[in-house]
């Protein structure tokens, strides 16, 4: 079992940054696929980043050029820094662990683990 925690949401400017980060627990997570999803209140959860076990890292067409995931493995923590925020990035946002290391992408059945979210509310 994996446990996952969020943290590094807020209310911010739009313009502004933010760094969020995932915690894993209960095992190492470094040979796995981590991604970030975001879900904004009354609309579908959607794919945001993914990072795989090697580093390589995917982002959805809206955040690319904006948003950065990483990963510290000694730290067993994922990272999404978020720059240049729009009031469409409001939303809670989840990481997940995915069942194999070498995806950078999935659907959200390929993850197995989630956490709880973290809220990002981005103002005008």
């Amino acid at each position: 079992q994996v446990q996952l925690v969020e943290s590094g949401g807020g209310l911010v400017q739009a313009g502004g940054s933010l760094r969020l980060s995932c915690v894993a627990s209960g095992r190492t997570v470094s040979a796995s696929t981590i991604g970030w999803y975001r879900q904004a209140s009354g609309k579908q959860r959607e794919w945001v980043a993914a990072i795989n076990s090697a580093g390589s890292a995917n982002y959805a067409d809206s955040v690319q050029g904006r948003f950065t995931i990483s990963r510290d493995n000694a730290k067993n923590t994922v990272y999404l820094q978020m720059t240049s925020l729009k009031p469409e990035d409001t939303a809670v946002y989840y990481c997940a662990v995915d069942r194999v290391g070498w995806r950078t992408s999935g659907a959200e059945t390929a993850y197995e683990y989630w956490g709880q979210g973290t809220q990002v509310t981005v103002s005008s």
